[in-house]
């Protein structure tokens, strides 16, 4: 008998998702698979709400970003009576498996449905901050910094035309792997990331490095990522979200940060946010190739019964790690990092 089973993508989208959604319809086909399309996340589960989702419905999205499914922040922990609606709309939509792409939240939940409730469910690592543990990488990462690269270098380029420190805030919430290798792969003179604590002495010695940096190039860089916390900034009142997460887009650190600058250097500064363009677009190659090979491992997984698994890249290869491991702990910027990028702030 053919296995019936259910997709959901959670959270924040990112580019990467519809060619995991597509690889693992393709692949379960294979097995007979009958796929159902839960929309809108866990907001999906919770309320029944599904679309049909075929090999002709995903044969042509490997190159579409964002996600067919759609996507929320619901969290059926914090709805009431959510987590039981979500045990009766699987009983209801004859549901075998679940396969649940997201990032630490999504499969935040996704863990606990399974050691909570021994939910047939297998994870599928998105994340454009590439912090879940247990992964080298996570799709939608690669094509994030491409897009901060590219905005970087036209930050430098009208920059040096006025002679102007330009500062790029880009996301990444609590872990700076965004920041850190838009930092380094677009040469700014400064980064600040989330890991770092920051305090009023390192701003005055990155203000003197910048400094020194205008007085040679006629243009300085600096890359923020959205987590960071200034010393004696006023982060406002904050506005959490379903899982407990401050919302950023209301904090304006790279403003913030660019009127410190200007302060101190006495230099004009200005800032830029690229925000949720980082989020659009069509996935870059690694992304593509990534996304369809842990959506085509995650129905491999299902046909197995291998299920409290999420799917991770380990080197070059794909396998599965239980989902404990994966979501017990935020994978951060690590010292060994950090050394490599300050080598570069000369």
């Amino acid at each position: 008998m053919a296995k019936r089973v259910g997709i959901l993508t959670g959270g924040g989208d990112c580019p990467g998702l519809n060619p995991a959604i597509r690889g693992c319809v393709m692949k379960g086909q294979e097995f007979g698979f009958e796929f159902v399309g839960l929309v809108e996340g866990w907001k999906g589960l919770v309320e029944g709400i599904t679309m049909p989702l075929s090999v002709d419905d995903v044969k042509e999205i490997i190159s579409k970003g964002g996600t067919i499914l759609g996507t929320s922040r619901t969290n059926p922990y914090k709805k009431e009576g959510g987590v039981q609606k979500c045990l009766d709309n699987i009983k209801k939509l004859k549901l075998d498996a679940l396969v649940a792409l997201g990032g630490e939240d999504t499969l935040g939940v996704a863990t606990k449905l399974y050691k909570e409730h021994k939910v047939n469910v297998v994870g599928v690592p998105k994340t454009m901050d590439n912090d879940l543990s247990a992964t080298d990488y996570t799709f939608g990462f690669d094509t994030s910094v491409t897009i901060a690269v590219d905005a970087a270098g036209r930050l430098k380029d009208t920059g040096k035309s006025h002679r102007r420190i330009m500062v790029l805030e880009v996301m990444g919430r609590h872990a700076g792997w965004v920041a850190l290798f838009t930092g380094i792969a677009a040469a700014s003179d400064w980064t600040l990331l989330p890991e770092q604590k920051v305090s009023e002495q390192d701003v005055e010695k990155m203000c003197q490095h910048l400094r020194k940096v205008h007085e040679r190039d006629k243009v300085a860089l600096v890359v923020i990522s959205e987590g960071v916390k200034l010393p004696g900034a006023d982060a406002g009142k904050e506005e959490l979200d379903e899982f407990g997460h401050m919302i950023l887009r209301k904090r304006g650190i790279a403003q913030q940060l660019c009127d410190v600058i200007e302060k101190k250097t006495s230099i004009e500064t200005r800032s830029a946010v690229i925000g949720h363009m980082q989020r659009g677009g069509p996935p870059t190659l690694f992304d593509r190739i990534l996304g369809t090979r842990v959506g085509y491992k995650a129905a491999e997984l299902v046909n197995e019964g291998n299920f409290g698994k999420m799917v991770a890249q380990r080197g070059m290869d794909i396998v599965p790690v239980p989902l404990e491991e994966a979501t017990g702990e935020l994978k951060v910027v690590t010292s060994d990092w950090m050394k490599l990028m300050e080598t570069f702030f000369k």
